[in-house]
């Protein structure tokens, strides 16, 4: 047996001791008020994250090394396994993942301690002990239900390998990334639990969590854009999403983010809907636990879920004890978390954020309802019946493009209310540029009702967005005589958080127009010959020829096509299909021509010794919509989250004031420890 077993379960075990008391001395320093105390567990979080990345070392170098009689290994890797692939084994298969959500949450951890070192020093010890818990949890399904350092009792000679559809450069990325983002929205739960207990409920703890929300929910939204991309160049069915539990399980946490977010300025400017959003931050926080659930424990069926296993009575009780817990909190709590200020009228951006919010949440309860259903099917009648993509299109369809339409309405809104002279002067552009661009869908031919509808209010949200950085540029010409180009650079530098999250409405739109296109997708099955061509629409396909070749992980078919457009050669087309030996699995590997206007997409079904081939072919319109938008959607969530000259000056500030505090004698004022131990000590 390799000693990098025994250092790697070591390692593990010490962790988790580590988390233990980082959890003991930061909880009972904080009730007591010793700084020594919350000090020490500090560092015993740092510790724990310096052993968990020793632990996850270690079977990192079991992957790569190829020891077989690690059942983990054995499992997800094989001699074969190319470099990359062999690292994505990590993340892979059920017991390595466990570990590695583990040590995303030591990390992440580790940076919140090192951003607050002296910041928010009330709320830091509640903080590190609440992820202390979490961190506690994973590792001990680690040890006690995922074990990824258990033995076989002999060394197989090779190993199952990786499963072929998780074969591809794009799942080297989009699992680390839906991870991270999942794993970081603990940090906002334990930032809103540390303000529940320290009773700190001002407007600190939501200051102190805007980014540790913000940059897990973009990490979030590109990790499940990547997954559809991976679903689309992969999976070859000509489309990126499917309503699978395992996107579902990531995309519900993401929802009710995204309504934290808006939810939170309402309260930053008003002190209103306190209650509500310590509410949905749990919700934010319960909705990762319980997708994490639900794709590992196996009771759902899925192309990337995970097979039935030892870890889901330990989700069960965490997911107990999470509820239990929150539910007390705000309980006690109840009467401090009263809002300072009532809605004032319906026709106002309070209002309109808050309309926001239920429709965001109802999409996540329809979300969650489809994906639930089949376990709670079986669980009363015996049978599991499974709610496919029509329910969740039918529900959901309708339910975005409201979602589309608050996106433009929300900014026209004024804040408190919103005068009828102000209404017809905010609304009629947007509306007048709504209609007009669906009466020239219309004469174009565009007929079909949600595709009209959401091509217009892409239209009408473009168009509100315009106006208001054209009103924004307008007022510093006049105040500051600046020209127009550089007033448009100045709001988006001084007011990063309102114009940046424009551009994430921006990015919204581009995703709107590429769902739109899957209204107008063509889809067709051809078999050709040697030199025999088919015409789809504009285009002619031209059949090659087909070669064949083989490495040790696998053997390949692969087609050439000739993909003429208007009648002029436009690529050579190489689709292919794989078939990996260890597994004894085929997949496809599509080839694409793309184009701002649509995507050609061929598909190699099947080859005969006749020479004759069968292609299926699909032509997405306006597919590179969404590629696009999840490019803007990171640009303008990066500018949201860079800060401004004002926010480096508080926070310089603050970190002043911290350190000489800390070096005053005896009691530290602001984050309420004494250096002298505990009162009357």
């Amino acid at each position: 047996m390799s000693p990098t077993v025994d250092i790697g379960y070591f390692a593990l075990c010490l962790s988790l001791a580590a988390a233990a008391y980082a959890l003991f001395a930061c909880g009972l320093g904080a009730y007591s008020q010793h700084d020594g105390l919350v000090r020490s567990g500090e560092n015993a979080a740092l510790a724990h994250f310096g052993l968990l990345t020793l632990a996850v070392a270690c079977l990192w170098y079991l992957l790569l090394t190829g020891n077989f009689q690690v059942q983990y290994v054995a499992e997800t890797t094989n001699s074969a396994l190319p470099m990359l692939y062999l690292v994505a084994s990590l993340w892979g298969g059920q017991n390595g993942s466990i570990m590695f959500w583990g040590w995303l949450l030591a990390f992440f951890t580790v940076l919140i301690l090192v951003a607050n070192r002296h910041r928010y020093r009330s709320l830091m010890p509640y903080t590190v002990a609440v992820l202390s818990a979490t961190s506690c949890f994973f590792v001990s399904m680690s040890l006690f239900a995922a074990d990824p350092f258990k033995l076989l009792p002999f060394a197989p000679v090779d190993g199952n390998g990786l499963n072929p559809i998780l074969q591809h450069p794009l799942m080297a990325i989009h699992p680390p990334m839906l991870y991270s983002g999942m794993v970081g929205l603990s940090v906002p739960y334990a930032l809103a639990v540390a303000a529940l207990l320290s009773g700190q409920l001002d407007s600190m703890w939501l200051r102190a969590s805007r980014r540790w929300l913000l940059v897990p929910w973009m990490i979030l939204g590109v990790g499940l854009l990547l997954g559809g991309k991976w679903a689309y160049v992969e999976l070859g069915w000509g489309g990126y999403w499917a309503w699978d539990p395992v996107e579902n399980a990531s995309l519900m946490p993401w929802l009710a983010g995204t309504a934290l977010l808006h939810s939170m300025m309402i309260q930053e400017r008003k002190g209103m809907l306190k209650m509500w959003n310590m509410i949905l931050v749990f919700l934010t926080y319960g909705m990762t636990i319980f997708g994490t659930a639900l794709t590992r424990s196996g009771v759902i069926e899925s192309v990337h879920a995970f097979a039935r296993s030892q870890v889901g009575p330990f989700f069960g009780f965490y997911l107990s004890s999470f509820i239990l817990f929150s539910a007390a909190l705000l309980w006690i709590r109840r009467k401090e978390l009263r809002a300072e200020s009532k809605l004032e009228a319906f026709a106002s951006r309070e209002s309109a954020f808050l309309l926001n919010n239920w429709i965001l949440l109802g999409m996540l309860f329809a979300v969650l309802w489809g994906t639930s259903f089949p376990v709670i099917s079986e669980a009363f009648t015996g049978e599991k019946i499974t709610v496919s993509a029509p329910f969740f299109n039918q529900v959901n369809v309708p339910i975005g493009l409201i979602l589309l339409l608050l996106t433009g309405a929300g900014p026209l809104f004024t804040w408190r209310r919103t005068s009828t002279q102000s209404l017809k002067r905010n609304f009629r552009l947007p509306l007048t540029a709504m209609v007009v661009a669906g009466v020239a869908l219309a004469l174009f031919g565009i007929v079909d009702f949600y595709a009209l509808i959401s091509l217009s209010l892409c239209v009408f949200v473009a168009a509100a967005i315009g106006l208001e950085f054209h009103r924004g540029a307008a007022a510093r010409q006049r105040s500051t005589g600046e020209s127009y180009v550089r007033g448009i650079y100045g709001l988006l530098s001084k007011s990063r958080r309102r114009y940046g999250g424009y551009l994430v409405h921006l990015a919204m739109i581009m995703l709107f127009v590429g769902f739109t296109g899957q209204a107008f997708t063509v889809d067709r099955e051809v078999v050709l010959r040697y030199g025999e061509s088919a015409q789809i629409g504009r285009y002619t396909l031209t059949y090659e020829s087909l070669a064949y070749g083989e490495d040790a992980n696998k053997t390949v078919t692969m087609a050439a096509l000739t993909l003429l457009k208007d009648g002029e050669v436009a690529t050579t087309l190489l689709p292919q299909r794989h078939f990996y030996k260890v597994a004894d699995q085929g997949t496809t590997e599509v080839s694409i021509y793309s184009a701002l206007r649509e995507d050609f997409y061929v598909v190699l079904v099947g080859a005969a010794d006749d020479n004759s081939a069968k292609f299926q072919i699909y032509v997405n319109p306006l597919i590179l919509w969404v590629w696009l938008g999840i490019i803007a959607f990171l640009l303008g969530t990066v500018w949201c989250l860079w800060p401004s000259s004002r926010e480096r000056r508080l926070a310089d500030e603050d970190r002043a004031r911290t350190r000489r505090s800390e070096t005053a004698p005896g009691w530290l004022p602001e984050i309420g420890l004494s250096t002298a131990g505990p009162p009357g000590g």
